[in-house]
C-alpha cells in the first residue's frame, strides 16, 4: 500500500511539473499579432534569410520578449538587411523598447507613422544604413534615451518640435548625414538633465550656434565639426561644466577662447582645428589638468604659449600648427609633459632652439617644428627619444646637416624625416662623411626639398631599403641620376626636379620594383594602410597633391611618381619605361631629351599626368597614347613634334597650350589644320610606290653586279691566253698614263 501511495504521489508530481511547463511555455510564447508583424517586416527585406520559422517568435534570433510574451527587443545589426522599413510592419510591436538595425543597407524614409506606433521605445539605432528623407516632427516616445541615426542620407532641418518629448534623452547622434539649417540647441531646453552626448558632425548645418548648450548641465560630449557653422564661439558652452569633449573642427567660428574655459575642469578633448579663432590662448589653460588632446591647427591664434600649459600633465597630443603664435619655445619646461606623444607647432613664428627639455618626453612619437624661426644644431640627446617616428624640422635656420644626419641615423624608429630648407646651402652628406653607415633602416620618407644642397647623390642612400618617398627637388645636386636608384625595393615616389642632374635616364630606373606590375612583388611590398603620425601639409611639401586635399596622413594618398623636371638630362626616353605599370605621374619636362616619344608609354595604363614639354623630342605623337584612359594632364609643348594629333580621343580635351611650340604639329585642339585627306592619300600612295620600287632596284643591281663580275673575271680565270692579253693591256695603259703625266 505504501508503495502504491508513493507511486501515486510521484506521478502526480510529474504531472504537475509537466502542466507547469506547458503553462509557462504558453505564458511566454509571443503574441500572434506580433509574430505576424515580424514576418511582415522580414517579407519586405531582400536579404539573407533570418530563419524565423518556429511558432514561438520569442525564440527567434534577434528577438527578446518579456515574461508576458510581448516583443521588447528587435536587434539585427550587421545582418546584410536590404530594403525599406514599412511603417506598418512594426506597428503592432507596441511594447518594443530596443530597436537596433544598424550596419545594414536599409533604405527609404522614416515616416511619422513609424514613430507614432513605437511609443515605448527607449533605444533606437538605425546608424550606417542608406535611409533618407526628413525627420518626423517629434521623437516617438517620452521614454527614448538613445537615438543614433548617424551615417545615413537624411536631409532637411531638424524640426524644433523634435525634442519636445525628449525628457529622458541621454544620447543623440545624427553625424554624417546631410542635415541643414541651425544646430538645434533647443534640445537642451526640452531634454532631461541626463543628456550626455550630442553629435551633429559631418552635416551641412550653418549659422551661429544658438545659446542653450549651457542648459545641458550633464553634457559630456558635444560634436558639431565639419559643418558650415559661423559666428562667435558660443560663450554659454562654458556653463556645461561636465563637458569632457568639445569637437567643432572644420567650421568658420571666430572670436577668442575665453578664460572661462577653466570652468570645464573635466575637459579631456578640445578639438577646434580649421576655424577662424583668434586672440591668445587662455593663460589659465593649465587648470585643465585632465586635458589629453588639444587640436587648434589652422586658426589665427597669436601670442606665446601660456606657461601654465606645463601643468597639463596628462596631455598626450598638442596640435597648434598654422597659427601666428610666437615666443622662445626653448624657455618652456616640456619635461613635465611625460605622456606627450605628438607635438605639432609647425607654421608659426616661434624662435629659439629645440627645447632641451623636450628630450625628456620619452613617449614622443612625432615632432613638427617646421616653418618657424628656430636655429642652432641638432643635439645628440635626440637619440634618447626611442619611439620617435616622425620628425619635421624644415624651413628653419639650423646648421651642420652632416652632424645632424649622423645623430638622427641612430633613431631606430624614425619613419619620416623632413628637413626641407632647414640647412640652406650646405653640402649633401657624402659617402666619406657617412662612413660605416647603417642607420635609417626603418625610414620611409626622406625630404631635403628646397635646401640648395650641393654635391652628388651619395651611395649611402641606396642602403635605405624601406624608403618609399624621396624628395631632393630644388637643390643644386649635380652628376648623373644613379642607376642604383632602380634597385631600391620599396621606392615609388621620386622627386628630383629643379636640380642640375645630367646624363641619360637610367634604364635601371625602369625596373623599380614598386612600380613594376608583378603580383608577387606587389603582395610583398604593398603597405597602403600606413599612416603618418602627423599630417603632411601640401603648402610646404607635397604641393602636387594640393588639388586633391590639404592634408595627407595616409601613405595611400601619395601617388606613384617620377619627377625629373628642370634638369640637364639628355638622350632618348628609354622604351623600357613602359615596364612601370603602376606609375601615375611622370614629369620629364624642361630637359634635353631627344628622339621620339616611345610607343611603350601607352603601357602605363594608370598614368594620370604626362609632361614631356620643353625638350627636343621629334617624330609623331604615338596614336597608342589614346589608350591612357586615366590621363588628366598632358603636355608635349615646345618640342619638334610633327604630324597630326591623334583624333577621336581625350587628347582633344586638353588645351592647345599643351601642344604649342611644335610648328609641324597639326589638328585639334591646335588652330592649324592638317592637310586635306586627298593630299594625304596621294602622299601615302607615293610612299607605297617608293616602298615597292626600292626592293626590285636592289635585286636588279645585285644581279647585274654578279653577271658582270663573273662574265669578266670568270673568263680570265678559265682562259690562260685571255688572261695574258688582259694583263699586257693593263701594263701598256699604265705606261701611257705615266708618259702623259
Amino acid at each position: 500500500m505504501l508503495v502504491q501511495a508513493y507511486n501515486l504521489r510521484a506521478h502526480g508530481f510529474l504531472l504537475f511539473l509537466l502542466f507547469s511547463c506547458i503553462i509557462s511555455t504558453y505564458i511566454h510564447a509571443c503574441k500572434q499579432t506580433e509574430r505576424s508583424s515580424l514576418l511582415s517586416f522580414a517579407s519586405t527585406l531582400s536579404s539573407p534569410p533570418l530563419n524565423w520559422t518556429s511558432l514561438d517568435c520569442c525564440r527567434w534570433k534577434g528577438i527578446t520578449c518579456d515574461q508576458d510574451g510581448w516583443v521588447t527587443h528587435l536587434l539585427l545589426p550587421s545582418k546584410g538587411l536590404k530594403g525599406g522599413i514599412s511603417p506598418f510592419s512594426l506597428a503592432n510591436l507596441t511594447h518594443l523598447t530596443h530597436l537596433n538595425l544598424s550596419h545594414n543597407s536599409l533604405d527609404g524614409s522614416l515616416e511619422t507613422q513609424f514613430f507614432l506606433s513605437l511609443n515605448q521605445l527607449e533605444i533606437l539605432d538605425l546608424s550606417y544604413n542608406r535611409l533618407f528623407g526628413e525627420l518626423p516632427l517629434s521623437l516617438p516616445s517620452s521614454n527614448i534615451r538613445t537615438v543614433d541615426l548617424s551615417s545615413n542620407h537624411f536631409f532637411g532641418a531638424i524640426p524644433s518640435s523634435f525634442f519636445q518629448q525628449a525628457s529622458n534623452l541621454t544620447s543623440f547622434n545624427v553625424s554624417n548625414n546631410n542635415f541643414t539649417g541651425y544646430v538645434p540647441s533647443s534640445v537642451c531646453l526640452h531634454s532631461s538633465p541626463s543628456l550626455r552626448l550630442l553629435d551633429f558632425s559631418s552635416n551641412v548645418f550653418s549659422g551661429n550656434l544658438a545659446p542653450g548648450l549651457g542648459k545641458c548641465s550633464k553634457l559630456q560630449v558635444f560634436r558639431a565639426g565639419h559643418n558650415n557653422l559661423s559666428g562667435l564661439f558660443p560663450e554659454d558652452i562654458y556653463n556645461a561644466t561636465k563637458l569632457e569633449e568639445i569637437a567643432l573642427p572644420l567650421n568658420s567660428l571666430h572670436g577668442a577662447i575665453s578664460d572661462r574655459i577653466a570652468n570645464l575642469t573635466n575637459l579631456a578633448i578640445l578639438d577646434l582645428y580649421f576655424n577662424q579663432l583668434n586672440g591668445e590662448l587662455p593663460h589659465n589653460l593649465g587648470k585643465l589638468s585632465k586635458l589629453k588632446l588639444v587640436t587648434l591647427d589652422f586658426n589665427n591664434l597669436e601670442g606665446s604659449l601660456p606657461q601654465s600649459l606645463i601643468n597639463c600633465t596628462n596631455l598626450v597630443e598638442l596640435h597648434l600648427a598654422n597659427n601666428n603664435l610666437e615666443g622662445d619655445i626653448s624657455m618652456l619646461d616640456f619635461s613635465r609633459l611625460s605622456q606627450l606623444t605628438k607635438l605639432d607647432l609647425r607654421m608659426n613664428n616661434f624662435t629659439g632652439t629645440i627645447p632641451v627639455a623636450l628630450y625628456s618626453c620619452r613617449s614622443l612619437k612625432a615632432i613638427g617644428l617646421s616653418r618657424n624661426h628656430l636655429e642652432g644644431q641638432i643635439q645628440a640627446e635626440m637619440i634618447s627619444l626611442k619611439s620617435l617616428s616622425f620628425l619635421c624640422l624644415g624651413n628653419n635656420r639650423f646648421t651642420n646637416l652632416t652632424g645632424a644626419m649622423k645623430i638622427l641615423m641612430s633613431c631606430k624608429s624614425l619613419h619620416v624625416l623632413m628637413l626641407d630648407g632647414a640647412f640652406k646651402g650646405e653640402g649633401m652628406p657624402s659617402d666619406d662623411d657617412m662612413v660605416d653607415f647603417d642607420g635609417f633602416q626603418n625610414l620611409r620618407l626622406l625630404s631635403f626639398f628646397n635646401s640648395n644642397l650641393t654635391g652628388q647623390m651619395p651611395v649611402w642612400l641606396s642602403k635605405l631599403k624601406n624608403l618609399e618617398i624621396l624628395r631632393l627637388d630644388f637643390n643644386q645636386i649635380t652628376g648623373p641620376i644613379p642607376s642604383w636608384l632602380g634597385t631600391m625595393p620599396r621606392l615609388f615616389h621620386i622627386y628630383l626636379s629643379e636640380n642640375q642632374f645630367s646624363g641619360e635616364f637610367p634604364k635601371q630606373l625602369c625596373r623599380l620594383p614598386r612600380l613594376v606590375y608583378e603580383p608577387n612583388i606587389a603582395s610583398q611590398l604593398d603597405d597602403t594602410s600606413y599612416e603618418f603620425e602627423l599630417p603632411i601639409f601640401s603648402s610646404s611639401s607635397f604641393s602636387i597633391f594640393a588639388k586633391q586635399t590639404i592634408l595627407q596622413q595616409k601613405m595611400s594618398s601619395v601617388p606613384a611618381m617620377i619627377r625629373l623636371s628642370n634638369n640637364n638630362i639628355s638622350g632618348y626616353i628609354p622604351a623600357e619605361i613602359g615596364q612601370l605599370h603602376l606609375l601615375r605621374l611622370l614629369f620629364l619636362d624642361s630637359n634635353t631629351f631627344s628622339g621620339v616619344i616611345p610607343d611603350q608609354i601607352s603601357n602605363l595604363k594608370n598614368l594620370e599626368i604626362l609632361d614631356l614639354s620643353m625638350n627636343h623630342l621629334s617624330g609623331i605623337i604615338p596614336s597608342s597614347l589614346v589608350s591612357l584612359n586615366f590621363l588628366k594632364e598632358f603636355n608635349v609643348s615646345y618640342n619638334n613634334l610633327e604630324g597630326s594629333i591623334p583624333t577621336g580621343t581625350q587628347l582633344q580635351s586638353f588645351e592647345a597650350s599643351a601642344f604649342e611650340g611644335n610648328p609641324k604639329l597639326c589638328g585639334a585642339p591646335l588652330p592649324n589644320k592638317c592637310r586635306p585627306n586627298k593630299d594625304m592619300d596621294v602622299d601615302n600612295k607615293n610612299n607605297k610606290d617608293v616602298e615597292n620600287v626600292i626592293p626590285w632596284f636592289y635585286i636588279f643591281a645585285a644581279s647585274g653586279f654578279i653577271v658582270g663580275f663573273w662574265g669578266v673575271c670568270g673568263s680570265l680565270v678559265m682562259n690562260k691566253t685571255w688572261r695574258y692579253a688582259y694583263f699586257r693591256f693593263i701594263d701598256n695603259l699604265q705606261d701611257m698614263l705615266l708618259y702623259v703625266m
